[in-house]
């Protein structure tokens, strides 16, 4: 029976899936796990031709037309049978011992839904990010909680799975984990670097991602869509318990990361700042 369903959404990712199913079979871990990558109507042909060596050799591949990230995270789900689910971007790594700890906290602590971690940054950048304890308020203000977290299927299947609308693309995983919270499932936070995480300068979900405007219509949807938990009131008590604790720090970081983004992001990239206030 398989314990951990590994979901791998995949654009034109050819090149670097290749490491990424490295580091998943660099694994060491006691419990069975499946891999399910999901083509997302590739275009490149080095990806296409890579996925069908793929499916030769008995992975999982499932071949589909674009439907964007969203959709094909649940494309994914759908089909697997693990108790457990580690979605993974296809330019991302996991630590050799990611499963096995993650897995023994959720099996030993059943009061936990969902496990989440730091990541050590690649590619165009370099350091860690370091997540933090959960906080809910903190995540109605800004997603602290990474894709790439352990949680259990029921959490999936209660709400209905991710949400498949283009509109949060890049930042369903953010739309998942209020859900998640507000129906009462339960995080931890393990404070410990296991998974890798790529930051590519010319990403299209990263220039979507600084897009004002679109992240103005994303908050608009969360609050209309959860209107009886999402609200200022919850983020308001968030800012004013830190605003006593620490006013000159917090509201010199608020406003770093409001008007000078790129240095901010420097900032956290050497491990001075925390990515999330």
């Amino acid at each position: 029976m398989v314990k951990v369903s590994i979901i791998i959404p995949c654009y034109n990712h050819g090149k670097y899936l290749i490491e990424t199913l490295k580091s998943i079979e660099a694994s060491k871990t006691t419990y069975s796990f499946e891999v399910i990558i999901v083509n997302d109507g590739s275009s490149d042909a080095f990806t296409n031709e890579y996925l069908q060596e793929l499916k030769k050799e008995n992975y999982k591949v499932i071949f589909q037309e674009n439907k964007g990230v969203c959709e094909t995270r649940n494309v994914g789900i759908r089909v697997a049978e693990g108790e457990y689910l580690l979605p993974i971007d296809s330019d991302n790594n996991i630590k050799p011992d990611y499963i096995q700890k993650a897995v023994d906290f959720l099996e030993e602590n059943k009061h936990y839904d969902i496990l989440y971690c730091n990541a050590q940054l690649i590619g165009d950048q370099s350091g860690n990010n370091i997540c933090g304890e959960f906080n809910l308020q903190r995540l109605m203000l800004d997603n602290f909680i990474d894709n790439c977290s352990v949680y259990r299927k029921s959490v999936w299947d209660k709400l209905g799975g991710y949400e498949s609308s283009r509109l949060v693309a890049g930042l369903e995983d953010w739309e998942f984990w209020l859900r998640a919270a507000f129906a009462g499932f339960k995080f931890y936070y393990r404070n410990e670097v296991l998974f890798e995480y790529r930051v590519l300068a010319n990403s299209g979900i990263r220039s979507l991602n600084k897009n004002k405007t679109r992240n103005n219509q994303i908050m608009d949807h969360f609050q209309q869509k959860m209107a009886s938990e999402f609200g200022p009131h919850y983020v308001d008590e968030y800012i004013i318990r830190n605003l006593k604790k620490s006013p000159i720090g917090f509201m010199s970081k608020l406003i770093l990361k409001a008007f000078f983004p790129a240095k901010f992001a420097n900032l956290v990239a050497q491990g001075k700042l925390r990515k999330y206030l």
